[in-house]
């Protein structure tokens, strides 16, 4: 099957294309947000090829995958040489993201799209999000298993947050000097240079120095689901995070603390810290959780499951 998919969300697309079909992935000159291409900091297989708008135009695909409303508004019909997604071209939009605003007027742009499948990848997401009538879908998250690789040799909490400056209370950056006063943090992630963090690691690396940490902290107040704490989990780290959104569906007791009380959380941290045969216990246990419910094999055969039955 041909998937047309643009790259949007590295970890997420990392995953999705270690499936058995082929996805074109657009690409313009510029490489900016609407042709970024293959991505350079994860192993994307060879099945996944770049495409510009002219040949795209003249190619065959089976299905669109959505993600962004500019997408579904005028982007993907231009690239397709004017066939619309949804109606000549079978389509699902994928959503990311939580919700912002008041929760009466937390409508989806892809709403009331009956053509459209609008597929969540939280229930969290699908239960805040008004889809209106079009028909929708939850497909958890799945992730390309890095290995167990926890040492936890350092007496450090990791933390990634992407944009953290910009994206403020909502990424819980503002709690980070609470936590700091307690135990050393570092901070990992894109634009974390102003805050001291260290910068836009290649995957395979950023997972090595996590994985060195001895505590993973989640402090994002409100978030679908963080990849990064799932990787955390895959690594075999112990999670301290709040008890927001997702959250508390991805971590049970066993494998970390999670509350929504910032004084709990720091003393999970220092305890952590002080215990490394605790925290390796329930790394163990946040592997092992992690693995049953966002394993990869699972997260394909439902995408496997959902392609066919839109592209019939």
């Amino acid at each position: 099957m041909n998937v047309l998919i643009w790259h949007v969300h590295g970890s997420w697309t990392t995953a999705l294309v270690q499936g058995r079909h082929r996805y074109l992935v657009p690409v313009l000159p510029d490489r900016g947000p609407l042709g970024r291409g293959r991505a350079r900091t994860w192993d994307w297989p060879a099945s996944v090829e770049e495409i510009t708008p002219d040949a795209l135009a003249g190619s065959e695909v089976d299905v669109v995958i959505l993600q962004r409303p500019e997408e579904l508004h005028g982007v993907a019909e231009r690239w397709l040489g004017g066939r619309r997604p949804g109606r000549d071209v079978p389509a699902v939009y994928v959503e990311h993201n939580a919700p912002q605003g008041r929760i009466a007027e937390m409508r989806h742009p892809a709403a009331d799209r009956p053509e459209l499948t609008l597929v969540h990848v939280t229930h969290f997401n699908d239960l805040f999000w008004d889809g209106g009538g079009t028909p929708t879908r939850v497909i958890e998250h799945g992730i390309v298993d890095p290995g167990y690789r926890y040492s936890g040799e350092l007496e450090r909490a990791a933390v990634v947050i992407n944009e953290p400056v910009r994206r403020g209370r909502v990424t819980g950056t503002d709690l980070l000097p609470r936590f700091a006063a307690d135990v050393p943090i570092d901070l990992f992630g894109m634009q974390v240079t102003a805050l001291g963090g260290i910068e836009d690691l290649p995957q395979e690396r950023l997972h090595d120095e996590m994985a060195k940490r001895r505590v993973y902290l989640h402090p994002i107040r409100w978030t679908s689901l963080g990849l990064s704490l799932l990787e955390a989990m895959h690594l075999g780290m112990p999670v301290v995070a709040l008890a927001t959104t997702e959250a508390i569906e991805a971590v049970p007791a066993t494998a970390g603390v999670l509350s929504t009380s910032v004084d709990v959380l720091r003393d999970a941290v220092r305890t952590l810290i002080d215990d490394p045969e605790q925290a390796r216990q329930m790394g163990k246990a946040a592997r092992e959780a992690v693995l049953a419910r966002y394993g990869l094999p699972r997260f394909l055969a439902d995408w496997d499951r959902l392609l066919e039955e839109v592209a019939r």
